[in-house]
């Protein structure tokens, strides 16, 4: 069954590592954004371009034509969207462009531009993938959350759905989550569970299904298996991902954030400090990894455990940074499908 077909996997081909290459079709995809789709009252400079490349995605575009451009925001516009196309059609697969911002620095590139090529990558991980509960947790890699606690149990849910539902929401969880401005057919979050399950197939692009991260249960074994998933897939090491349900008698040897609220506290544990009671209260997720070849692992960090940890924010939201795995693991080597 197909899932997330708002992220345009279908545009896009497949090396024989399994890696995802650009097509001109998916560069095309870009330009029909609205940020680059030029308003009536648009100069000619801007029009011509943007026509020049719906012809052909893959065209040179010097500086002198942006700066052709007078409005201002569409020469930034269009400085960001040529600099990140010449960065995807440089790379030998969009794992190898992703790797290469994680790696050199992510510059001006749009976190948006980033959560999309997260996004396609990880519908290329998880292709083939039956368990819903493995594909909504995905969704934590590219879409913030919002947590709440209702009826004993940690709920997340998508911070844009959230916020664009009824100004009444018509659950005690919507109630509970948040809701702001109205938004026609969004008036409630259904929690995934065995029951809820298989609406996720025709509902994956709506990102309206809430998923349970208590502790012990199986939306974080979820989460865990497809952390496990994309470092083998971006990285070609074999790893094994335990959640743990305690973090007592825990010593931070090794760590990974999976957020940057998890690696403030992380680098505070570190450091010895005493964690006050509600910085523990916003820790969600800590597992042990393990990387199954051992030769693979840093002199310095052979033999130490490595931990992930996952936390919210004191206005419970989490945004997780799975970038944060390719460049903070003990690993003496590793590389992309090519």
């Amino acid at each position: 069954m197909d899932f997330w077909l708002s992220c345009g996997h279908h545009l896009l081909d497949r090396d024989d590592g399994g890696g995802l290459l650009v097509t001109d079709e998916f560069l095309k995809a870009y330009l029909a954004r609205p940020e680059l789709g030029p308003p009536p009252e648009a100069c000619i400079a801007e029009r011509s371009l943007h026509a020049a490349l719906l012809t052909n995605p893959r065209r040179p575009v010097a500086a002198s034509e942006i700066a052709a451009i007078a409005d201002a925001d569409a020469r930034e516009n269009w400085s960001l969207m040529i600099a990140f196309r010449d960065r995807l059609i440089a790379s030998r697969t969009l794992e190898a462009a992703y790797l290469d911002l994680v790696r050199q620095g992510m510059g001006a590139t749009p976190p948006l531009f980033v959560n999309q090529l997260v996004h396609v990558i990880l519908r290329n991980v998880l292709d083939g993938c039956e368990d819903e509960f493995e594909l909504r947790a995905a969704e934590l890699f590219f879409r913030p959350q919002r947590l709440t606690v209702h009826d004993g149990s940690l709920i997340a849910a998508d911070e844009e759905t959230i916020t664009g539902m009824h100004a009444e929401p018509v659950t005690p969880l919507v109630a509970m989550l948040g809701s702001a401005a109205a938004q026609a057919g969004a008036q409630e979050i259904d929690v995934l569970n065995d029951d809820s399950a298989k609406t996720y197939w025709q509902r994956s692009d709506l990102f309206d299904m809430a998923l349970d991260l208590t502790a012990g249960r199986r939306g974080l074994a979820a989460l865990g298996d497809v952390i496990r998933r994309w470092i083998t897939h971006l990285l070609a090491v074999e790893v094994e991902i335990e959640p743990l349900s305690e973090a007592n008698n825990i010593e931070l040897a090794w760590y990974v954030g999976l957020d940057a609220e998890a690696t403030a506290i992380g680098d505070a544990l570190w450091h010895g400090e005493e964690l006050e009671r509600a910085a523990r209260e916003r820790i969600i997720a800590l597992y042990r990894l393990t990387i199954r070849d051992a030769e693979m692992v840093l002199d310095k960090a052979r033999g130490e455990p490595i931990y992930l940890m996952m936390a919210m924010t004191p206005e419970r939201t989490l945004r997780m940074k799975p970038q944060n795995l390719v460049t903070g693991l003990p690993i003496a080597h590793g590389e992309a499908v090519s």
